[in-house]
């Protein structure tokens, strides 16, 4: 046990010295993980049950969802504390409640350091989640946009001091305006206006596609939609596209209609932070609004933050009460560590070995037959379509979970299947680069993940049912085994 550590100094008066050097075989995270499920357990050992189960879940299993990673347990422990009890609305300094000089400290450093690791001006650190940053975005430029000069107008300094028919007036502006995304099927978001999300509902959407016969972005079809439909808003940023995006040139085609640039980079975060996507490929230095999540490959808490020019400031800080609850102070103190984190040259190392492992695991797919969509990947993702081997997206993702391997269904361009069965897979290599594994361990996993394609049949007339050879089956579990068994999530915690 660390000298001088915290337990050490509330134990030593309490136990005596074999005990404590007993205890100082386990890991500080072993001791604070299973204190704090008997602590849950006392209360309701069904939920301590169900978190410990989680744990041994993801040791069983390979773990290929792009959106997923293992945050360290200090991201863990920070969520898991006392801050939870106080309300902050407001913004550091400028709070609605008493007694937030902690919270203050804890997003304060968060900012500033989302600031130094993007190189933004301005970082917001209070959403909650990555639809929460893209709405206090979407909100920011709406008012920056459009009510700012509205009131202007109308010699009003609030929405409370308009009259009934200039605050309906108001309110259809604002209903009207158009955003401009990446298709859902082509690889962009359901926030960047997909019709079942609130973002379809808030605007008049309108999409941009890939090239039917590469799979890759066409700028110039992009800057053809831009000038046919004049948003106020062109968004890129994906979440299945698995090749860098050039925003210089995006942000040109922005300029070049008077619309807002903003970027929703909640998938490749941890590229920029560690340094793989720069220059053209860096969306900080083009874009005049950032939203990124905390976790996928930035391996932080599930949350969101908000990166914008000077300009927009005061638009975003406004998130909460506009669009957000009240802020989770734990939560924001995890983003803290997790920007810490990576800071480091360690992540720096770990980025770049996620494409160089989503590199491998692409070529070793295309080996075994399986074809990968745009023929390859330059980031963390890998896209594949399971139609040659006749089966849907659903039956693929179940075959693979049940040999040990988590993927999950994805929709491919203009995908016959639609978003619930789909055509695809779509394969993300944070998780397992986190674990230590590198490129002879995804060529291993690209193999195996071809062998159990082409051992899977469909049912008759299903989309659902599916059988795969049972030695197949067996085969690819032991080797998932043995990979997890030489790389454990969470090695350090003894549970």
């Amino acid at each position: 046990m660390p000298t001088g550590s915290l337990l050490r100094t509330y134990l030593e008066p309490h136990i005596d010295a074999d005990a404590l050097d007993a205890l100082g075989s386990l890991s500080v995270e072993t001791i604070a993980f299973a204190a704090a499920l008997d602590a849950v357990a006392e209360v309701d050992p069904a939920v301590a049950g169900a978190v410990l189960a989680e744990l041994h879940d993801q040791r069983r299993s390979l773990k290929l969802i792009a959106s997923e990673n293992y945050a360290s347990p200090a991201v863990l422990l920070a969520m898991g504390n006392w801050m939870s009890d106080k309300y902050a609305e407001g913004v550091p300094g400028h709070r609605f409640y008493a007694g937030c000089d902690n919270v203050d400290t804890v997003e304060g450093r968060a900012a500033r350091l989302a600031c130094e690791l993007f190189g933004a001006e301005h970082a917001y650190a209070q959403p909650h989640s990555g639809i929460d940053a893209n709405l206090v975005a979407y909100w920011a430029v709406l008012t920056r946009r459009v009510e700012r000069p509205f009131l202007d107008d109308h010699d009003a300094t609030n929405v409370d001091a308009l009259d009934d028919e200039a605050w309906e007036d108001l309110r259809t502006r604002l209903g009207t305006q158009t955003v401009l995304g990446m298709a859902l099927d082509a690889g962009g978001h359901l926030t960047h206006g997909y019709r079942p999300n609130v973002s379809g509902k808030l605007f008049r959407h309108r999409s941009y596609t890939v090239d039917e016969a590469s799979g890759l972005l066409d700028y110039d079809h992009v800057a053809e939609r831009a000038r046919q439909e004049r948003p106020l808003l062109l968004v890129a940023g994906y979440s299945s596209y698995p090749r860098r995006v050039n925003f210089r040139i995006m942000r040109e085609i922005a300029d070049d209609v008077g619309a807002t640039f903003m970027v929703d980079m909640a998938h490749f975060a941890g590229l920029v932070a560690g340094g793989v996507l720069t220059g053209d490929d860096d969306p900080v230095g083009h874009a005049h609004i950032v939203t990124t999540t905390t976790h996928k490959t930035l391996r932080g808490p599930r949350g969101g933050l908000v990166l914008c020019n000077g300009d927009l400031a005061e638009f975003v800080d406004r998130g909460c009460p506009l669009v957000l609850g009240g802020p989770l102070p734990h939560v924001i103190a995890a983003k803290a560590v997790a920007l810490g984190e990576a800071a480091t040259t360690g992540f720096a190392d770990h980025a770049h070995r996620v494409v160089a492992n989503a590199r491998a695991l692409a070529a070793a797919l295309v080996e075994g037959g399986v074809p990968v969509l745009t023929g390859g990947t330059d980031n963390h993702l890998v896209m594949v379509d399971v139609r040659a081997f006749r089966l849907t997206g659903r039956q693929a993702e179940t075959a693979l979970r049940e040999c040990g391997i988590t993927t999950n269904r994805n929709v491919v361009p203009r995908d016959p299947n639609g978003p619930w069965y789909t055509s695809g897979l779509r394969l993300g290599t944070p998780a397992l680069t986190t674990l230590g594994m590198g490129e002879v361990e995804m060529r291993e996993v690209g193999s195996m993940i071809a062998r159990v394609l082409a051992a899977t049949t469909p049912g008759e007339r299903s989309r659902v049912k599916f059988a795969t050879d049972a030695r197949v089956a067996d085969e690819v579990r032991s080797r998932a085994a043995d990979l997890l068994a030489a790389h454990r999530p969470y090695p350090g915690i003894a549970l």
